[in-house]
């Protein structure tokens, strides 16, 4: 047709020789037409290209092969993947991809010189291939690492049994010259792919890749499944790193003040800085949403300089304004034990000559993150050297505080919150501050309470010795403008001041309060059906029991008598409430209960008024 149309056409045809041989060659044909424009005969000329064939055939698998071991490279991989995940698309089926890497090779290869190491490349691809089907394709990635592309008829339980048949492989001995072997292993990360979700291939090998690594990390000579949960976790991650990093280099960030106070005293002793992020979209951050994101990461150390120099100018300004406030400021292990620490604290305490001793406190943070405490107390001496103090925060926590309070030289145990926030409830709480306490006045430290909600809680932690305080029931957290305004109002809580710590042998009757108070609230919540097991009402062998003891023991008061009376009235009601459930009659159980809680009242009344006579207040 082109011939009648145009007069010519060439192109490329198979033809075969006398010898029945078949072989391409180029074929040019032209029509030649006589004087009155017909067609009288056709011209065809042609040539053998066969060698040109071959060559371009060369030069073809030089391109998407790899030289030293004949496997698929990079281009004819991603080629070969492709078309793996559009035929799973079309079938429903997965794509499974096996990202391989050698350990060992790289010893091999520096001892043995470059040859032994492209032997064992070689014979690490011979395996494979044995291995696997003619369906698969396995590739050489580059240097020791293999791909490979399964067939997506794999099952997971054929998967297994291939994957470890590929461990056991590589790990066999190479011989890399006569009597002298080496063996080397393969980790492996696995990927399957749902062909459902949208993916491209370069991911897909990433994925693969992430795989292998963690097969690395957990002892190599094995494989990893790749888990797009947690892949996920990990992107939210870094996206979430970039956000508070932006928020940093955007002014985002900024400190909130939180009082302290001397309770005893009802003097206000300094502030706490607090971090808070003023999102743009979502309002005030708290710290909580965002500070574990960075937590041993290299922003962690820039936020905590950037704190230590805006606390140290919001505290020189108000040094300049006539009001000598201290700031303590949180420090990051990470932080702290930065080479330059030192030399970057007085450069930042340099800028502010207005300044002196004691403005400046650093709470340490997470002291079981500490690596070398020897190296640490060092660094917390130099500081303490040009006027820096430090604090042990939330102490009690760490498994190692006993160390920490022995060889570091904080003069400041924060008690933790969360003890504080429960030791009106539970006596195990109770008990852990009352030890600490004792501590810090064993090793001459001392104690501050964070945490205190409540006028009892601080009532409570200052007749067991703990004077300094701060919490919501003091001030909640708040800017430096607002901070001045609540100088100006605050009043010292009355019933505080001038309280006295009890006596050690009265310190009993703060447990008795605490077990009174989880006893009732056990038994309440046995009689109202919200616990399946009542409380033990035999006091006998218990804290509050014994200080009963102590006490008949000693000339009774008239109010000891009284609080023996009503904790017998107590005992008495709960055992026979008890018994009435266990006997099925609810309707008379019920009448008795407000009996039982204002027994309770009263009894954990007369307990704090003892505490208030021995006390002072």
């Amino acid at each position: 047709q082109k011939l009648l149309e145009e007069d010519a056409w060439e192109g490329e045809v198979w033809n075969k020789r006398k010898t029945g041989e078949i072989y391409p060659e180029m074929l040019r044909i032209s029509t030649v037409r006589n004087s009155q424009g017909a067609i009288s005969h056709f011209v065809a000329v042609f040539s053998d290209i066969s060698r040109q064939k071959q060559h371009e055939r060369q030069l073809e698998h030089i391109a998407f092969h790899d030289s030293l071991t004949g496997l698929p490279n990079r281009s004819l991989l991603t080629d070969r993947l492709k078309q793996a995940m559009t035929r799973a698309r079309r079938s429903g089926d997965h794509v499974v991809l096996a990202y391989i890497d050698l350990d060992g090779f790289k010893e091999i290869n520096d001892f043995y010189g470059h040859d032994a190491g492209d032997r064992v490349l070689k014979s690490i691809a011979k395996r494979l291939t044995g291995v696997l089907r003619e369906e698969d394709t396995v590739a050489r990635f580059g240097g020791d690492e293999f791909v490979v592309v399964l067939s997506e008829r794999t099952c997971s339980e054929s998967l297994e049994a291939l994957i470890n048949r590929l461990i056991s492989r590589i790990a066999e001995p190479i011989e890399l010259m006569p009597g002298q072997s080496e063996e080397v292993s393969g980790s492996i990360g696995i990927v399957v792919h749902d062909a459902n979700l949208t993916i491209e291939p370069d991911q897909l090998i990433r994925q693969a890749d992430q795989a292998m690594y963690q097969a690395k990390q957990a002892g190599k000579n094995r494989y990893h499944i790749f888990d797009a949960a947690q892949e996920q976790a990990i992107r939210h991650h870094h996206e979430k790193l970039e956000r508070i990093r932006e928020a940093l280099d955007k002014k985002e960030l900024e400190l909130y003040y939180q009082p302290k106070v001397n309770m005893h005293a009802g003097t206000v002793i300094g502030v706490e800085a607090l971090i808070r992020w003023r999102h743009p979209d979502r309002g005030i951050v708290p710290p909580a949403e965002f500070l574990p994101c960075i937590q041993n990461h290299h922003l962690a150390i820039e936020i905590g300089h950037w704190v230590i120099a805006r606390a140290l100018s919001q505290c020189a300004e108000w040094r300049r304004a006539g009001l000598q406030l201290p700031v303590s400021v949180n420090i990051d292990a990470v932080h702290l034990q930065q080479r330059d620490f030192v030399e970057t604290l007085q450069a930042e305490l340099s800028r502010h000559p207005e300044l002196g001793p004691g403005d400046l406190e650093l709470e340490i943070l997470e002291t079981n993150a500490l690596g070398d405490v020897n190296n640490v107390s060092k660094t917390m001496r130099a500081c303490q050297r040009i006027g820096v103090s430090f604090a042990l925060d939330d102490f009690g926590t760490g498994y190692s505080s006993l160390t920490y309070l022995r060889r570091l030289p904080a003069h400041l145990l924060k008690l933790d919150r969360t003890f504080v926030r429960d030791m009106l409830e539970d006596p195990e709480d109770l008990t852990i501050l009352e030890a600490v306490i004792g501590l810090a006045k064993a090793f001459r430290r001392d104690v501050i309470a964070e945490g205190i909600e409540t006028i009892e809680h601080g009532s409570v932690l200052l007749s067991m010795g703990c004077q300094l305080g701060q919490g919501y029931a003091i001030a909640h957290p708040m800017p430096a403008d607002e901070l001045l305004r609540w100088l100006a109002e605050w009043k010292p809580e009355p019933s505080w001041q001038g309280r006295l710590p009890l006596e050690a042998d009265e310190l009993p009757v703060i447990h008795a309060i605490v077990d009174q108070r989880a006893c009732a609230k056990a038994l309440l919540g046995y009689l109202k059906n919200e616990r399946a097991e009542p409380p033990q009402l035999n006091c006998d062998k218990c804290r509050f029991g014994l200080w009963l003891q102590r006490g008949l023991g000693r000339k009774v008061d008239p109010l000891m008598s009284e609080i023996v009376r009503l904790h017998r009235d107590y005992e008495a009601l709960g055992k026979r409430l008890i018994d009435i459930k266990r006997g099925g009659e609810p309707s008379a159980r019920m009448d008795r209960i407000e009996e039982l809680e204002s027994v309770r009242d009263r009894l954990l009344e007369m307990l704090e008024l003892r505490i208030a006579m021995r006390t002072g207040n």
